[in-house]
């Protein structure tokens, strides 16, 4: 009996996010000094604003002692590491499945990498609109967000058989 194929090819685009994001952290920490200094992309509305995240999505926890470091880089390898867990029980044509897991797979390696070389997480895309800001954001934060946002959408708006009708 021939195993079917499972969606572990889909870890290239995990790999591929990974490789945008510690590429346009490197930009970043070269190009966007001092940290905290905005650089306007769209005025009124996006600025490359070097930031640093001890903590998790919005700083949670970033007044820890130093103990979230770990806590965030165990729970981004354990993350990880059901993820691709279930890519590979995943059939390699369930794109809706796999497409938004290898991008939180990307995304929660990407964030993780800065967490044990750096300590922090390196932030630089800012948006705006006169009073209200959005905390500041990188491209794994973005992998991650996609990939779970399009999970649950597809999981609450895919046809389900009934009765023959999708």
């Amino acid at each position: 009996m021939t195993p079917k194929p499972n969606a572990l090819p889909w870890l290239w685009l995990s790999a591929t996010v990974i490789v945008l994001d510690q590429l346009s952290k490197w930009w970043a920490l070269s190009a966007l000094q001092p940290a905290g200094a905005p650089h306007p992309v769209i005025p009124g509305f996006l600025n490359w604003t070097l930031a640093f995240n001890t903590g998790a999505a919005f700083s949670f926890l970033a007044d820890g002692a130093g103990w979230q470091r770990w806590f965030f880089v165990l729970l981004a390898a354990a993350i990880s590491i059901v993820l691709v867990g279930w890519l590979r029980r995943t059939p390699r044509r369930d794109w809706r499945t796999a497409l938004p897991l290898a991008l939180i797979v990307g995304g929660a390696i990407g964030n993780l990498i800065d967490r044990l070389h750096a300590a922090k997480v390196t932030d630089f895309i800012h948006v705006y609109f006169r009073q209200w800001n959005y905390p500041v954001f990188n491209i794994a934060d973005c992998g991650i967000t996609v990939g779970a946002v399009m999970l649950i959408a597809f999981g609450l708006f895919a046809g389900k058989p009934g009765n023959g009708v999708r």
